[in-house]
């Protein structure tokens, strides 16, 4: 099921229902419309056009600046309440829903009912919308758009026939596409489906993207290939606030207001079984005035003390003016964090602080750009293969496609260069000089060649073949030749070690 929407923003829409309005957004050559009601597309305005152009057609039109970002959060909110109708709904462009129906319609009473209780509910809350039903997403976004509102079409339907009638527009191109289409005298789906898709192909090979390919729209209004879609799924975000019997204006109050606070909060927190990484602290004063005060931290938790002990230093500069009425602590960034079962001697007898509470003490009082830490980084080049990152940063993601290889304990800051002694040019080394000091190597094993990072290095640069080997005194090093015999990027190879095995 598709639902295409029709919304004016924070402007009363009563208001203007007569009337010629447009929304506009500026852009480099001016105000351009974004969206527009009836009476202003009679008037010859659409989206798209200039603000003044549509002005020379109709000087009196009402305008209004466009809010994308509060038209995507309404749209959000939409779909999360549309889920009433389905499983799962997904946001279709700027302006569209999309909810899976399958197997729902018989909950209301058959799809015509379903349909019903949709125009019901969003005649409701006077809000404008299209609907249509239909087995595939681009074929209900095709009949909400261009089709009557209400429009079922079944799965043992002929797709083909009932779709062959809307225009090329249905497919969900670009508008340079349409245009394109249009030009060849293609201006319904029936007639793109009877022409040679050879031709269609060799015109349209070189767009990847779906709207660009009319090709891949048809087959994704029919079916013939899977569209991918995004379902919006709803997150509860923690949250605890104390509404104040009396407001408070001194510090000491407000410390006890935001312990409380903490300790609700970690409660929150424990039976979610989730720790904060990142909290927000609201305060609003009698005035009307929202005074908010963000924490991030390097590691998940849900210690009430540490908290306080954080937000302590952030409150310093808050002004209560005539007094808070409220706070509100928030957990805008969590993380699975598992219950554990301390050792309580071990507890009492510890009187240090974790790393990570360390961490967020020294973030506080020298900013987070004053601590750095090693992550991994894509690279199979080692001295590449992390780099430093600010602890309150989250970590990057890895897919452990190194895992299987054996590294040293210790990297040498640089790798230094050895004297090495092999049987043949390509074979394994026999003894290496490192440091004026001459080891017989009793075990070898190797090689693990690493290629050279094309993307990064020039085309000169030599692969490398690393060798793990053992001394006669039982101490294992990390050593690679650098590059091999008649590669044609050098004369003989170079040996190196990098890494100290433990």
């Amino acid at each position: 099921m598709a639902m295409d929407r029709w919304r004016l923003g924070a402007v009363e829409r009563r208001k203007f229902e007569e009337k010629p309005f447009v929304l506009t957004a500026d852009t480099a050559h001016g105000p351009r419309i974004a969206a527009t009601n009836r009476p202003g597309a009679a008037a010859g305005a659409r989206p798209g056009m200039m603000l003044a152009d549509a002005r020379t057609l109709c000087p009196e039109i009402i305008t209004a600046v466009a809010d994308p970002a509060g038209d995507l959060v309404f749209l959000e909110k939409l779909a999360v309440w549309a889920r009433r109708w389905g499983p799962w709904s997904a946001i279709d462009g700027t302006d569209g829903l999309l909810v899976d129906v399958t197997a729902v319609a018989h909950l209301f009473g058959g799809e015509d009912k379903l349909l019903v209780d949709v125009a019901a509910a969003f005649t409701q809350r006077e809000v404008d919308m299209r609907c249509a039903i239909a087995p595939t997403a681009g074929a209900a976004w095709a009949l909400a758009h261009h089709a009557a509102s209400a429009t079922i079409l079944q799965q043992h339907e002929d797709m083909k026939a009932r779709l062959g009638e809307l225009p090329v527009e249905a497919l969900r191109l670009d508008q340079d596409i349409v245009t394109v289409l249009r030009r060849l005298g293609l201006k319904k789906l029936g007639e793109l489906s009877r022409i040679d898709s050879d031709a269609i192909n060799r015109r349209f090979r070189n767009r990847k993207s779906p709207s660009a390919n009319p090709l891949t729209r048809l087959d994704q209004l029919l079916g013939r290939i899977p569209e991918p879609l995004l379902p919006v799924i709803p997150q509860k975000v923690p949250m605890v606030q104390r509404r104040l019997l009396e407001p408070i204006r001194h510090r000491q109050l407000l410390d006890q207001v935001v312990r409380d606070l903490a300790g609700d909060m970690a409660r929150e927190l424990e039976g979610r079984g989730e720790g904060a990484r990142g909290l927000e602290l609201g305060l609003w004063r009698v005035d009307g005035e929202v005074v908010t005060r963000h924490i991030e931290l390097a590691a998940a938790t849900r210690e009430a003390a540490h908290i306080v002990r954080l937000f302590a230093r952030k409150l310093d500069d808050v002004d209560a003016g005539f007094g808070i009425e409220m706070l509100r602590l928030r957990a805008i960034w969590t993380e699975k964090l598992a219950l554990d079962q301390s050792d309580i001697e071990t507890a009492s007898q510890n009187h240090g602080i974790a790393l990570s509470t360390l961490v967020d003490r020294l973030a506080v009082r020298l900013g987070p750009g004053a601590i750095t830490r090693l992550v991994p980084f894509p690279s199979h080049i080692p001295e590449r293969a992390q780099r430093g990152q600010s602890p309150l940063e989250p970590e990057p993601t890895s897919q452990g496609q190194l895992a299987f290889h054996k590294r040293p304990l210790k990297l040498l800051d640089k790798a230094e260069r050895i004297a090495v002694l092999y049987a043949t040019p390509d074979g394994y080394p026999k003894r290496f000089r490192w440091r004026g000091e001459v080891h017989d190597i009793k075990r070898v094993e190797g090689p693990e060649r690493i290629a050279p990072e094309w993307w990064r290095e020039r085309g000169s640069t030599r692969l490398r073949d690393y060798y793990q080997i053992e001394d006669q005194r039982g101490r294992r090093y990390w050593i690679y030749r650098l590059g091999i015999i008649g590669d044609g990027r050098g004369d003989m190879p170079d040996w190196y070690l990098q890494g100290l095995f433990a």
